[in-house]
């Protein structure tokens, strides 16, 4: 039996804090350093409804959409044991890169996941705490493409699920006191590791139909 502890509610600036983390360097607004050509924006318009997007600047950066639970009015953590359950629709442009992970205090990052278009069927699964992960590939990954994730936080080991299927369990785990915040985003490569987006391309979008987490 479980609990559900949070069920995200994009449009809360008290679940959620927009457009700082302090995963970016002095808590953005851009982090070069990653290979992203983001600007963090606080503008609602870049997550609304749980699509998130990012529209390109004048400066060649790109205003980009990410809301965090870190130093939110309600401050929530997900931790050890924990089942994250979310629906996601795939970006479909060159250069997106959407992710759903966890933060805390410079580390304790879990990808529930990453996605680069360029590599059109595969999701990257990285748990950074013990330094384990997973290239996923599966035919229902896709560019526009709807995928439910199922990610359980365990001490042992960290499981995932795609629509309904277990396709990784790392046998590393967090440990029994790990937690940390929520993020969710939309980035932009900068070309180091996988191609910017077109030149004729101004506009991309991820989008997010539910995120719950359950509590044993």
């Amino acid at each position: 039996m479980s609990d559900v502890v949070f069920v995200a509610d994009f449009a809360s600036d008290r679940q959620w804090v927009a457009g700082r983390s302090w995963a970016y360097p002095d808590g953005g607004p851009t982090n070069p350093g990653d290979d992203k050509l983001d600007h963090l924006t606080q503008d609602p318009a870049y997550f609304r409804n749980g699509t998130f997007r990012a529209t390109r600047r004048p400066d060649g950066l790109w205003d980009a959409g990410l809301l965090t639970t870190e130093e939110s009015a309600e401050a929530f953590m997900v931790r050890t044991g924990d089942r994250l359950e979310t629906r996601v629709r795939l970006p479909v442009g060159l250069g997106a890169w959407p992710a759903i992970w966890t933060w805390r205090d410079g580390g304790n990052e879990v990808d529930v996941f990453e996605y680069h278009p360029d590599n059109p069927d595969l999701l990257e699964l990285t748990n950074h705490v013990r330094r384990s992960g997973s290239y996923i590939r599966d035919s229902a990954v896709y560019p526009g493409g709807m995928i439910s994730l199922s990610v359980t936080f365990g001490a042992r080991s960290v499981i995932w699920l795609l629509n309904g299927r277990e396709v990784f369990a790392d046998g590393r785990g967090v440990g029994s006191g790990w937690h940390a915040s929520l993020i969710v985003n939309l980035s932009v490569c900068a070309g180091r590791y996988h191609p910017r987006p077109d030149d004729t391309v101004d506009a991309l979008s991820f989008g997010v139909e539910s995120l719950v987490v359950h509590r044993a």
